[in-house]
């Protein structure tokens, strides 16, 4: 996987569709580590889960309120892309974002109710 690309890709996306990415990403990885995962006695594996999820939900709250101390899509896709020493888990975090770009479609007329 080319991590430039992706930093590319992610970086053209719309604030929303950025929160709405890494939401979809949440949940594939919550799924990866339940159906695919390795062995499912590790629970290390189910930590890593909880700590990447919370990590999400945090820049998708940063995302959506404007933060502008959120870190740099380069820095997100490369926190989600990296090698890792645990190549299982590194495999898991490569198959969910890989479910995700491929059935993700950006919104360019993403319109949010309430909005002032």
């Amino acid at each position: 996987m080319n991590i430039q690309s992706e930093i590319d890709f992610f970086s053209e996306l719309g604030l929303v569709d950025k929160a709405r990415f890494l939401s979809k990403l949440m949940g594939e990885v919550s799924e990866e580590v339940k159906v695919g995962g390795g062995d499912g006695q590790d629970p290390s594996r189910y930590r890593f889960v909880v700590e990447i999820n919370q990590r999400l939900a945090r820049l998708v709250y940063q995302l959506l309120s404007e933060d502008l101390a959120r870190p740099q899509d380069d820095v997100i896709i490369r926190m989600l892309l990296s090698s890792r020493a645990d190549k299982t888990t590194e495999r898991l975090m490569h198959k969910a974002y890989s479910r995700v770009v491929t059935n993700f479609e950006s919104h360019d007329t993403t319109v949010l109710l309430n909005a002032t």
